[in-house]
């Protein structure tokens, strides 16, 4: 079962409206966000990660390998859905590409958040 969530177009003609996609998978629940995960799109990764819980996941896995742009809020998102899904629930970040990693980096959520290189790895049995 995939849903997505579009949200608005984009400011500019050549950029792409923002996403995200909820898909279940053996392994849990899958977000696949793409654009990017602005003040614009955050409110969807919330709703989002709102309805993964529901869903009661093994794992959830927000995939940012579409993302061009991370903002703040965006990283605050994260953090929500981190720290809402504690307990039964592992959450786990693909991020690849300076764009995504370098402002976890510099805000330090590489150490808050489990981030992992593919969606494989992050699926994959730990």
């Amino acid at each position: 079962m995939t849903e997505h969530e579009p949200v608005g177009e984009g400011s500019l003609d050549d950029e792409p409206a923002g996403s995200v996609a909820l898909e279940q998978v053996p392994e849990g629940v899958v977000l696949a966000v793409a654009g990017a995960l602005d003040l614009a799109l955050a409110p969807a990764l919330r709703r989002t990660v709102e309805r993964a819980g529901r869903l009661r996941p093994a794992l959830l896995v927000i995939d940012l390998t579409a993302v061009t742009f991370l903002a703040s809020s965006g990283m605050a998102e994260l953090v929500r859905a981190n720290r809402h899904m504690t307990g039964d629930v592992p959450v786990r970040v693909v991020a690849q590409g300076r764009l995504v990693l370098r402002p976890l980096e510099l805000t330090r959520l590489t150490d808050e958040l489990a981030i992992y290189p593919t969606l494989a790895d992050a699926l994959a049995v730990a």
